[in-house]
């Protein structure tokens, strides 16, 4: 089973990388009507918070930099960003180092306690598998929206 995760998290991740870097630049920054983010937000977020998940996880040391928790985690918004964000090349950069990041996990990683359960909410997860399962639901949230983004700016 925990293979299975592994492999849809590679899969998930492939999918994210080759959207994002079919998407123009020029339409990173298009706050479309209903959203209040961006796709630059929304692709920085889902970095950031894979960065964290894989920290809480399996303790990996953080592999991003400072500044992606000031832009990217939740309850930031790119209105109230003060400098520059990343661009979408340092982006897809990170995406895809996280991504062969994701070929040194073994299932015995996914099956370990954590040191202190991870709560979410109503949601409390004791493994790292859990964690990490929730992880790429959280990711492919973020894909459906930044595809959803995609229509309106486009239009």
């Amino acid at each position: 089973m925990s293979d299975m995760v592994i492999n849809t998290a590679t899969t998930v991740r492939q999918v994210v990388l080759q959207q994002v870097q079919a998407i123009p630049e020029e339409l990173f920054d298009i706050q479309g009507l209903g959203f209040n983010n961006t796709i630059r937000w929304n692709v920085g977020h889902v970095i950031y918070w894979m960065d964290k998940y894989s920290t809480l996880s399996f303790g990996s040391p953080a592999a991003i930099p400072g500044s992606y928790e000031t832009l990217f985690n939740s309850g930031t918004k790119p209105l109230e960003w003060t400098f520059t964000p990343p661009s979408k090349e340092e982006l897809v950069a990170l995406l895809t180092a996280q991504l062969s990041r994701l070929s040194e996990l073994t299932p015995e990683m996914l099956g370990e306690k954590l040191s202190n359960p991870y709560a979410l909410g109503p949601f409390q997860f004791n493994t790292a598998g859990e964690l990490f399962n929730f992880a790429l639901i959280h990711e492919a949230i973020h894909l459906g929206t930044i595809s959803s983004q995609l229509k309106v700016v486009s239009h």
